[in-house]
């Protein structure tokens, strides 16, 4: 009997780890973990924006003043290639999850084209973002850098721009996170580990990076658009 149970019993498969009965189980807890993961972003987001919105809520007018001080079109370009990110990254989630329909190494190629796709957007939205970073800097309006405002005496000006560096650097860090995460899953995609029973790995960091995206989403009109549609 205990020979036939061992005959019966399902061979191990390589790319399941010792604690969990079936690939399955594996990757839903693995899907969990990052979602749980996600939730600990949004409430840390969450305090940033509620901190934005009460402090706006004091400093209305310097606020406004502040968002004009913006540069809106490449806030636009900005959210227009994160917007594309989620494209090509959602099709590099496509490409490593996509049933056996041709070889393998045909689909490892065509998913770090994605992943480099992904990686050269996400540079480039950090590219703009050190230019707006550099023309703030030459206008002293960047903390810890000497503030000068044409009213000096209006502190509301000074925190406008302290939570803009707060919130848009903290999503740069996630971003630049994003990039290095991105070109690890490039190389493993080359050697045609990302495939099959790994697309889990793809999967998880889709979530990461739209998230990500998202939070540019409310960055840009908090930033951006707000104060320009309260002076109309």
């Amino acid at each position: 009997m205990a020979q036939l149970d061992v005959a019966e019993a399902p061979a191990h498969s390589p790319g399941l780890a010792h604690h969990f009965s079936n690939l399955r189980q594996q990757r839903e807890a693995a899907e969990l973990g990052m979602w749980l993961f996600l939730v600990t972003e949004f409430m840390f987001f969450g305090g940033l924006f509620l901190a934005y919105l009460v402090y706006r809520a004091r400093y209305l007018e310097a606020f406004v003043e502040g968002s004009h001080s913006m540069n809106l079109w490449l806030g636009t370009i900005n959210t227009a290639v994160l917007l594309t990110s989620s494209l090509t990254m959602a099709l590099a989630v496509h490409a490593a999850e996509e049933p056996h329909r041709e070889a393998r190494d045909a689909r490892s190629k065509r998913l770090m084209q994605f992943l480099l796709a992904t990686t050269a957007l996400g540079l480039v939205f950090l590219g703009i973002k050190a230019f707006e970073y550099y023309d703030k800097y030459t206008h002293h309006h960047i903390p810890f850098g000497g503030f000068a405002f044409s009213h000096p005496d209006d502190p509301g000006l000074e925190t406008f721009y302290n939570l803009y560096f707060l919130m848009t650097g903290f999503h740069a860090l996630h971003m630049v996170i994003g990039i290095a995460i991105l070109l690890l899953l490039a190389w493993l995609a080359r050697h045609g580990r990302l495939t099959g029973e790994s697309s889990v790995v793809v999967y998880n960091f889709g979530l990461y990076w739209h998230f990500v995206d998202l939070v540019w989403v409310y960055l840009f009109p908090f930033f951006y658009l707000v104060g320009a549609r309260l002076r109309e």
